[in-house]
């Protein structure tokens, strides 16, 4: 029997992060992960995979409509799909192979199987070919992540009803996608065939898209993918579906009462969230119990058991790639008897269409719900030099900061490249920045950046380029 200082079950974002960490500390460390690669959800069917197709559909769009023409390249571009399919693989292919990289650097043992807690301090690990071991472990790490959610009365059947795994692997550009869900990661994977030449209609069982983005960044947003040629039924629930071999009949009923219609598709993506991945672990052989949406209470990562903790998409808090991540690294730390901590508050959000949206912090609705005095500072892109030079002039920058400290409490970026601009946010917040802060450091010119300090010099109404 193997005997581990830590047992981590899982490989994503969460596990494969949590053992590199383990193993830098200097602790016996093994991750157990089922799938033939490492990465999780994340690198294989998830963050990766759909970025490339959403880099590659922008290029394409581009090329395709008035953009290139506008710039003087003029070009006639051929959709070749199984070549963009393959690189997408290929780019998938070469980061999994980095984590198992960086596993053999930092001396973590990578368990292939499915792995199940069988009582305090152990994990028992079944391989594809059935073999079973039993791995010891002082400390056992839930870190199994999350999986679509299923709509009840709808069979995703990965042919004409997928799930955002299937979304990934169309075989064709469908002539009409309909997406069930306005949230991220619906809106990321429509807009990518719609670049491609699909129709895509998105039903929304809420009157509104994104929920959890600030109302004001939403509703910009939308507007946006809207004139991107994305139409919207929002507070509209399906009830039923029925599939043949050459499409779907969608039943959408108002969700406020009125004459069902029937939409046809070729294919639906299913995508109204996901839910922690936490039955079959053997949770019950320690005591552990889950919600009834299966997330596992913690305090501090710590379970009910002894020895036993969770992270990541299994826990309460933001199912993302980088929250696991950072709860992987304070989890660890606290095992190996460190100070850990995470600070859900600063933890970002991005969506990477285009127009990207990001943010962190508070939306001006919690703020308002929470009765806190604040100021907003906001500048539209149309005004930023750069963002008019490319033809990018979707968005609005917006800073939110306390009325009396001027501490920046939000910050909410619809535009070009708002993913790689809200970072400089996260760390200002950190250090409990002022929105003067912002306005007064130098940022370059001609960037996009800039319009994060004008809304920034916006809160006390000293913008200067708009």
């Amino acid at each position: 029997m193997s005997q581990y200082d830590v047992v981590i079950i899982g490989g994503g974002p969460g596990g494969y992060n949590a053992a590199i960490r383990a193993g830098q500390l200097g602790l016996k460390v093994a991750c157990v992960e089922k799938r033939d690669t490492l990465g999780g959800t994340c690198l294989n069917v998830g963050c990766m995979p759909s970025k490339a197709l959403l880099h590659a559909s922008e290029l394409y769009d581009a090329a395709m409509g008035k953009e290139f023409a506008t710039l003087g390249i003029e070009v006639k571009p051929k959709l070749n799909l199984s070549q963009m399919m393959a690189q997408k693989a290929d780019s998938v292919t070469q980061l999994t192979k980095g984590i198992e990289f960086l596993f053999k650097k930092n001396k973590a043992d990578w368990i292939k199987g499915a792995g199940k807690i069988t009582g305090p301090g152990k994990v028992e690990v079944t391989a594809a070919d059935g073999a079973v071991q039993t791995l010891e472990a002082k400390n056992i790490v839930i870190a199994t992540g999350s999986e679509p959610t299923p709509l009840p009365g709808v069979t995703i059947d990965q042919q004409r009803i997928v799930d955002s795994t299937g979304a990934l692997s169309l075989p064709e550009v469908p002539k009409k996608l309909i997406v069930v869900g306005a949230g991220i990661i619906g809106l990321e994977l429509g807009s990518v065939w719609r670049r491609l030449g699909a129709e895509v209609t998105v039903v929304e069982f809420l009157d509104r898209i994104t929920p959890g983005m600030d109302s004001e960044t939403a509703k910009t947003f939308q507007r946006s993918l809207t004139k991107q040629g994305i139409v919207f039924k929002l507070g509209a629930k399906v009830t039923g579906a029925e599939t043949s071999k050459s499409g779907v009949k969608l039943t959408v009923e108002p969700v406020a009462g009125g004459e069902a219609e029937t939409l046809e598709a070729d294919y639906v993506l299913v995508a109204i969230g996901r839910r922690p991945y936490t039955e079959g672990l053997g949770l019950e052989s320690v005591g552990v119990t889950t919600d009834k949406r299966g997330v596992i209470e913690t305090d501090h990562f710590k379970t009910s058991a002894p020895g036993v903790w969770a992270i990541g998409d299994a826990i309460h808090g933001p199912m993302l790639a980088h929250k696991a991540e950072e709860d992987a690294v304070a989890c660890i730390e606290l095992i190996a008897g460190k100070a850990g901590h995470v600070d859900y508050n600063l933890v970002p959000s991005v969506v990477y269409t285009a127009p990207e949206v990001a943010w962190v912090g508070k939306t001006e609705e919690q703020l308002k719900e929470a009765g806190v005095a604040y100021k907003a500072g906001k500048f539209p892109f149309t005004a930023n030099s750069r963002a008019k030079i490319n033809h990018e002039t979707d968005g609005f920058a917006k800073i939110l900061a306390d009325a009396k400290t001027d501490e920046i409490l939000g910050v909410h970026i619809v535009g070009p490249q708002a993913g790689e601009m809200i970072g400089e946010y996260c760390v200002a917040m950190a250090f409990k920045a002022a929105s003067e802060d912002i306005a007064r450091t130098s940022h370059p010119h001609p960037t996009r950046s800039e319009a994060g300090r004008q809304a920034a010099m916006g809160v006390e109404g000293w913008t200067m380029q708009s």
